[in-house]
């Protein structure tokens, strides 16, 4: 277990749902190790426990058993080390984008003046610096998104945890998305651990890739992805990345027909 600053370490996590009188085993003894500064995205079948394994990792479920360390300390609740992005748009609808990013340095005790300072630069990272006045209710759903990258970095965490962050945009505004987090990221040298269904994305995205089983869900496949970055999205026409696709593909598949 890596005890550096930024590392992620998965071992023997289950975890068990109660529904009435009956038991659901969502996820079944998932190990595996994320380095600092790595890009690890996860996929698998819809109900595997992709999520809920994030969630754990974040804190904010608790494992039926085993357990997750960041930076060498066991994760027993939320932790400023851990900054989470979710599919929705959870911001603050009464406050300006730039209040949603500083939210969490104002909570934090931050003088306002270097405050602004973080704030400011996020928000010049992620475009939104004319926008810093509005309210979430006058952005489109990228910009919302964007909004929730630059909260999440503004606290400096060491792990990002995000779940399906883009899933809910359409394909030109999600490709954009994925240029600029990948554009924050090789700034901000965070930790990411990024769920997905889209192939593509986690291809484009990942240092590696983690393949899930069908519920109860298990670690089936951890695969490099051994392409030179920057990855510009054309890359999905190259012969390297339609045969990392097709096994990716195959993976998921194998696992979709014994489920039925």
């Amino acid at each position: 277990m890596s005890k550096a600053k930024g590392s992620l370490s998965v071992n023997g996590v289950s975890l068990v749902y109660s529904a009435g009188e009956k038991s659901v085993l969502a996820l079944d003894g998932i190990s595996f190790e994320v380095r600092p500064n790595e890009f690890t995205v996860i996929v698998g079948p819809s109900g595997c426990g992709k999520s809920s394994l994030l969630y754990i990792a974040a804190g904010l479920t608790d494992a039926t058993s085993g357990h997750i360390h960041t930076g060498g300390q066991m994760v027993t609740g939320p932790g400023a080390d851990r900054g989470m992005v979710f599919q929705a748009y959870t911001l603050f609808p009464w406050l300006t984008v730039r209040n949603n990013v500083g939210y969490g340095l104002k909570r934090k005790g931050i003088a306002a003046a270097e405050r602004q300072k973080v704030v400011d630069y996020y928000l010049g990272e992620v475009g939104l610096a004319a926008f810093a006045d509005h309210y979430p209710k006058q952005l489109s759903g990228g910009m919302m998104q964007r909004v929730a990258i630059a909260r999440a970095l503004a606290n400096d965490p060491d792990i990002l945890l995000m779940d399906e962050p883009f899933g809910a945009l359409d394909s030109q505004t999600r490709h954009t998305m994925q240029r600029l987090l990948l554009r924050v990221w090789e700034h901000a040298q965070k930790t990411v651990a990024f769920v997905t269904h889209d192939i593509d994305e986690a291809i484009l995205l990942g240092d590696r890739v983690i393949v899930m089983t069908a519920r109860p869900g298990k670690v089936k496949a951890d695969i490099r992805i051994d392409i030179p970055r920057p990855r510009d999205p054309e890359i999905v026409l190259e012969p390297e990345f339609i045969a990392i696709k097709r096994r990716i593909i195959n993976e998921l598949r194998d696992e979709i027909d014994e489920t039925h």
